[in-house]
Formats: structure tokens, sequence, C-alpha cells
């Protein structure tokens, strides 16, 4: 790159003027600035990181995360539980490297503005020296041009006296013809003087104006550079926690693989089955059958038993008051 664009677009035909050297002076302000409020930025995001970390930390092995799950499915959260953790460890890190960024560019700012410090200087001084040469230089032509009015004025007495008999007043216009004369001269060999210093001044401001923009150029287009570059390292820092903690969790979704239903299901019914018999139905108890035949609550009484026992048989008819015996047993009173 020519730089050449800065030295060639930033004069003024006015002398006294420094707008020039102020708008690229406001500009490489600007810049400073923005580079502090991105060091800023680096710094808010590396506290952001950290205290993300910090709490996902805590999440990891702090709050339970199916601690009772068995076998393969265990495994696996196990396996997400610790790449949480080192998910929460790489934000930290991040954070960390965040910081370090923001220190760069501190010090390349400050780099930078020691490096401008020494032009500025050198801009300020030739500034004033050219203010103050050229307010000397306009002092110089002001009195030039009252004594040439002064010499004026003596010539157009001395023309107008010339008919005066009295030659005393006559002398004394000459005298002050010749005095006025002089003074000219003086003055004008000083406003020349004045004419050449500032001349001399002029240039070199020129030159150090022409150096102050080559340089001011140059730390632009650094600047600029190292800005680009560091935003650039912070969106790949960014991009890589991305790609790191997509491979931790990569690592759990391969756990998640390994989980098999039935191993689990056949972990959990070996290791707390209770039997494989399951109980025997209930059977119904007539209270009136034999305490031979009764049957303990609970127990099975065999698959040829009859769920309900046959009805006792009368042995009179309904009619007759013997019905109601059964074995010998009588519901009515004697």
């Amino acid at each position: 790159m020519t730089r050449s664009l800065f030295k060639g677009n930033f004069w003024s035909a006015d002398i006294l003027s420094t707008i020039g050297y102020d708008n690229i002076i406001q500009h490489l302000n600007n810049g400073r600035k923005n580079c502090k409020e991105f060091e800023d930025f680096l710094k808010e995001r590396a506290a952001i990181e950290e205290r993300y970390g910090k709490d996902l930390l805590s999440l990891s092995r702090k709050k339970p995360c199916g601690q009772s799950e068995i076998n393969t499915l265990k495994r696996a959260l196990e396996v997400f539980k610790q790449q949480v953790d080192n998910v929460a460890q790489c934000h930290i890190l991040l954070a960390q490297s965040l910081r370090e960024e923001a220190k760069k560019m501190e010090e390349f700012r400050e780099k930078q503005k020691l490096q401008r410090k020494k032009t500025e200087l050198v801009m300020d001084a030739i500034h004033k020296q050219k203010s103050l040469q050229f307010k000397k230089t306009m002092d110089a032509k002001k009195n030039y041009e009252q004594k040439c009015r002064d010499k004026d004025e003596a010539e157009q007495a001395v023309n107008r006296s010339a008919n005066l008999v009295n030659p005393k007043q006559q002398e004394k216009l000459f005298v002050k013809l010749a005095t006025s004369k002089t003074a000219v001269e003086d003055s004008d060999k000083a406003y020349m003087l004045h004419i050449g210093t500032l001349d001399k001044v002029r240039e070199e401001w020129q030159s150090e104006h022409i150096k102050a923009c080559e340089a001011f150029e140059a730390q632009e287009c650094e600047r600029i550079n190292f800005f680009r570059n560091a935003l650039w390292l912070h969106v790949n820092q960014l991009s890589q926690q991305c790609v790191t903690s997509d491979e931790m969790y990569e690592q759990v979704r391969k756990s998640l693989e390994m989980c098999s239903i039935q191993k689990d299901i056949e972990y959990f019914v070996n290791q707390r089955k209770t039997g494989q018999i399951p109980p025997a139905p209930i059977m119904y108890e007539n209270f009136y059958s034999s305490q031979k035949n009764a049957v303990p609550a609970g127990k099975a009484t065999g698959p040829n038993l009859a769920r309900r026992g046959p009805p006792p048989i009368p042995k009179s008819s309904p009619d007759d008051p013997d019905y109601s015996l059964v074995n010998d047993y009588s519901l009515f009173y004697q």
C-alpha cells in the first residue's frame, strides 16, 4: 500500500489553519477509543465466560442428575456429568484467554499513544512557531505600511511648502521627509526579514506535517490491522469453544449409543428379582365343611377340588317341621 493519502489530502489554503491536522488527530483519537471499547468488551465477555463456567461447574458437581440410574445408562450419565465439567473448565480457560487478549489490546494502545506523543509534540511546537512568526510578520507589515504612509505625507508636505519663504519650516519638512524615508527603508528590511523567516518556518512546518501524515497513516494502518486480527482471533476462540464443547458432548452421545435398554432391564431384574412363582389363587372355604377338609387360608387345595361344596340334602319335605334339620341339628325349639 502506498501511504500517500494522508499527506495529499489534509491541507488548507489558510496558513494558520490546522483543520487537516486536527481531523487526522480526531480520527486517531476515535480509533484509540474504539480499541478501548473492544478491550472493555473482551473483559466483560471474559467475566461472562468465567461466571458461566463456574456456575456450570457448580451445577455439574453439586446438582443430582439421575443418580439412582443403573448399568449402561448410569455410565452414560457419568460421562455426561464429566463432560459438562470439562465444558465448564473450557469456559473458564476461555475467560483467561480473553483477558490476555484484552491486555494485548491495552499494550498496543499505549504503544501507539507514546509513538503519537512524539509526533504531536513536534507538531504542536511548529504550529506555535508558525503562528508566532506569522504574527510578527503581520506586525512588521503594518509597521512598514504605516512608515510608507508617513513618508508619503512628508513628501506631500514638502511639495506644499515649495512657495513658503520661511526656510526654517522648509528645513524641518525636509528633515522629516529624510527621516521618514530612512524609517521606510528600515521597516521594509524588517518586513522582508520576517517574510523570509516565516517562509522558512512554513517550509519546516510543511515538512513536519508531511512526516506526521505519513507516521499517522502508518499507525492507522497498523491499528486497523491489529484490531481486525484481534477480532478475527476472538471469533476463532469462540468457534473453537463450540468445537471443543461439541467434541465433549460427542463423548456423551457415544456413551448413549452404548446404552442398552435390554441390558439395563436385565441388570435390574438380576439385581432385584424376588422370585418366579406367583401366589396361588385364594380358594373358597365352606363354613360348614368338615374341619378335616379345611384348608388354611392362602394355601392351595389342588387343581381337582371344586370351588363350592354340594349343598346338604334335606331329609324331610319343606312342609315337615323336620325340614330344618341339618346333621341332626334342629333350628326349632321343642
